[in-house]
């Protein structure tokens, strides 16, 4: 019987412990904070109110496997998430841009999503082959669009222009020429979990080969007492920034409680200002998220930052259009691959940004193929 070391008790630590100890292995597993389901952490505040700690984690995905897999250990609530976009005036739109957005924005009429398209193809700059974000949203949707509901979202998020960042960052970004206002239409599976994301980790870790030791980080060395580590830690944080720092933007989380609040059919509200922060949730809106009446609500907003202005805390790699991050972490997974009984892991230890359904999946092939390499116990 293998004793294996797991780095992390979000996600992908919570996926690769599971797993590995229902093959018959025993599992450690530490983090460094004092809660188990990392970034998805929630609790119920003095409010009343379930609050996910690290901002709105809402669980969306079209895979098969992961819907069996999280289904084993919680009851799910269908939920279908909707964002809006203040605008200077003071509206809401739909975001992703849909067609009302459309209407909204340049004040006219639109019956139909050809018109929506055709309006598009007005505004819309010809770029045949755009070398970044900012000339990939030109060529899809204009200047206005871009700078009203882009430009200072990105500078505040990312902390650089739409011109400095890849591409692929907003190629993510859905556009719609119908009214749908879902922001995630096309995944079968939405829904949160009934009891909260911490009910769901209490599960999962739930297993006599799984023993979890929060408030301990890592430290040099410790995979020697294991057949093989499992690590989610960051990469370059483990190589002693041999190659310098990978970037990575971090978010300030202001909690507010309030007595009084609109009624409002969505939860989360994106600022397109120039102002410091960038999203506001109310945390009532979410199914079963109000636990019990007191009163009063709890609202979120979030302010981004450089990850060494909040502690080290990571939530976002920076993918920028030239590559420099990317370029670097490939040359600290040139160091991992030499490690024979090291495995990096999660979102941290593959420099990618991940959502939890991607998470999951990755982890799940993960941990099957190094069972299929060395066997159950």
């Amino acid at each position: 019987m293998a004793s294996l070391l797991v780095v992390g008790a979000g996600f992908a630590g919570a996926v690769y412990a599971r797993t590995l100890a229902e093959a018959g292995h025993e599992v450690a597993v530490i983090d460094r904070r004092d809660h188990i389901g990392g970034n998805a952490f929630d609790f119920i505040d003095t409010n009343g109110v379930r609050v996910h700690r690290y901002g709105p984690h809402l669980f969306h995905t079209r895979s098969n496997t992961v819907v069996g897999w999280v289904r084993r250990f919680a009851q799910w609530t269908p939920y279908r998430h909707r964002v809006r976009a203040a605008l200077p005036d003071g509206r809401f739109v739909p975001l992703p841009i849909n067609l009302d957005t459309l209407a909204t924005v340049f004040g006219v009429q639109l019956r139909d999503e050809s018109q929506a398209a055709e309006l598009l193809a007005r505004v819309a700059v010809p770029i045949a082959t755009p070398r970044n974000a900012g000339e990939y949203l030109r060529s899809q949707l204009g200047d206005l669009l871009t700078d009203l509901f882009f430009r200072p979202f990105t500078r505040k998020m990312w902390g650089l222009e739409l011109e400095q960042m890849d591409a692929s960052v907003v190629k993510r970004i859905p556009l719609r020429y119908d009214r749908t206002d879902a922001y995630f239409p096309r995944d079968r599976f939405q829904a949160l979990p009934t009891d909260g994301y911490t009910a769901v980790f209490d599960r999962v870790f739930d297993h006599p080969s799984i023993s979890v030791q929060l408030s301990t980080p890592y430290t040099p060395g410790m995979e020697r007492d294991f057949a093989h580590c499992f690590n989610s830690m960051a990469i370059d944080e483990y190589f002693e920034y041999h190659y310098g720092e990978l970037a990575y933007r971090s978010i300030r989380f202001h909690h507010q409680s309030v007595e009084r609040w609109d009624e409002r059919d969505w939860s989360v509200t994106n600022f397109t200002d120039a102002g410091p922060q960038t999203r506001e949730t109310w945390w009532h809106c979410l199914p079963l998220h109000l636990v019990q009446e007191s009163g009063r609500r709890t609202l979120t907003r979030e302010e981004p930052c450089d990850f060494r202005d909040n502690d080290r805390e990571r939530y976002y790699p920076v993918k920028t259009a030239d590559g420099t991050h990317q370029t670097n972490y490939r040359r600290y997974l040139e160091l991992a691959r030499r490690l024979p009984n090291m495995t990096f892991i999660g979102r941290c230890g593959t420099y990618q940004y991940l959502d939890m359904d991607q998470v999951i999946s990755q982890s799940l092939q993960g941990a099957r193929r190094w069972l299929g390499k060395h066997g159950a116990a």
